[in-house]
């Protein structure tokens, strides 16, 4: 089906399901209950899980087939949020053109970058990238707001004026994002049952759709001759070069790929917030991207989607927990013990989350080398092998039958 084998259909709808029924995965603890700050089934959250679950699997066509470690992505990633801003201001709010134009701009930017970069290779490589994507955040926060052709706003940031064009904006419409009169921010349903409460948003249904889409391109991507292509560049591209085949115009391609889907996810979050600035362009977001890959597993498909919702789970949830929480939570315990217990706990919640989310991410890499991914599949094996039942040496079953001798 769709061009799919039995394995990778499964694992494609899988994730369609995780995806639809989020609202409901991702709100586990009644409203009214302690546990309810752990909930992340509100609209902006659930629309950052999978905005930077595209942006990772596009990065993982990159970093994970061909071995390429890229530390400019976060660049396609401003290029198409201030993609998607102009087309805002001046054609209109609808994200249609604003999206396409994020992919198409970024598509292009990555075409320069690519071909200059792709001349080296290892950290040379990422070295390069990483320079182009700050020579980018400065042309960003400050060169390209010149107010003689301010197309950046520099640190304000680039957003939608009344004065704007918008030349096909029309009577009736809203005025804010939307796909042909659909408000991105609206919820189209609000369901409550008993203690729980579920919101199901217009925006975060359209990012959904696009990530079932391109997870399914990264799928075919992946099995096709151009992904075994890419495979035996990160294998030993030496010996690719002994056979003959030029492999730069497969990482270009690649390159490419990966920065218009790193352009979608930029515009895809203009469209959720018509705000573009320049600190998406920081080398910080880049090393976020790698770090969502990393941890997820790269070179597995859905590993990078993991990874993204992972992180940006800690980032908005555990950074929210301030000491007030925590003295709620250890308030059954004796003043002396409950200040201690605070004054431990600390350090690792509230703005000192990277600190915990480094630690993690640590151990992850040394006891699961192939990220969240590996960690699943072990367990997995672990649950399998438990199923089994042991083989009794008294069944005649478990002993291999004698063959006949035959007389020659």
């Amino acid at each position: 089906m769709l061009g799919l084998n039995k394995k990778d259909m499964t694992l494609l709808i899988v994730v369609a399901i995780l995806t639809l029924l989020a609202p409901f995965i991702l709100n586990p603890f009644p409203v009214d209950s302690g546990m309810a700050q752990f909930n992340a089934g509100y609209p902006d959250l659930m629309q950052r899980f999978v905005i930077f679950g595209i942006l990772a699997i596009g990065f993982n066509i990159l970093f994970g087939l061909t071995g390429y470690l890229s530390f400019g992505h976060a660049a396609f990633l401003g290029v198409g949020s201030y993609a998607a801003v102009w087309m805002f201001k001046l054609l209109s709010y609808n994200v249609v053109p604003a999206i396409l134009f994020s992919v198409i701009l970024a598509g292009l930017f990555s075409v320069l970058i690519g071909y200059v970069s792709l001349r080296r290779s290892g950290i040379y490589f990422s070295i390069l990238t990483l320079a182009f994507a700050q020579m980018s955040f400065a042309l960003a926060y400050s060169v390209l707001s010149n107010p003689k052709f301010n197309l950046t706003n520099g640190e304000t940031g680039l957003q939608v004026y009344a004065d704007d064009p918008q030349i096909l904006h029309r009577d009736g419409l809203p005025d804010v994002p939307h796909l042909f009169g659909w408000a991105m921010r609206d919820n189209f349903l609000e369901l409550k049952l008993g203690g729980w409460e579920f919101t199901f948003n217009n925006g975060y249904y359209l990012c959904a759709a696009i990530l079932l889409v391109v997870f399914y391109l990264s799928i075919r991507l992946f099995r096709s001759p151009f992904g075994l292509m890419l495979r035996a560049v990160k294998s030993n591209q030496q010996r690719l070069n002994y056979t003959g085949l030029n492999p730069k115009p497969y990482t270009l391609a690649a390159f490419i790929i990966s920065g218009m889907y790193a352009g979608l996810a930029g515009g895809l979050l203009a469209s959720m917030d018509p705000l573009a600035g320049a600190e998406r362009m920081q080398w910080t977001a880049s090393g976020e991207i790698v770090l969502m890959t990393i941890l997820g597993g790269a070179g597995t498909l859905i590993g990078p989607v993991l990874g993204a919702g992972f992180i940006k789970y800690f980032e908005n949830i555990f950074s929210k927990i301030n000491d007030n929480v925590l003295h709620q939570w250890f308030s059954f315990m004796p003043d002396g013990m409950e200040d201690f217990l605070v004054f431990i706990v600390h350090p690792f919640v509230g703005k000192g989350w990277h600190l915990t989310l480094g630690i993690l991410f640590m151990l992850v890499v040394t006891f699961l080398p192939g990220g969240l991914v590996e960690g699943g599949q072990r367990l997995g094996r672990l649950v399998r092998s438990r199923g089994k039942k042991p083989e009794d040496p008294k069944d005649p079953e478990h002993h291999p039958k004698e063959t006949p001798h035959v007389a020659e």
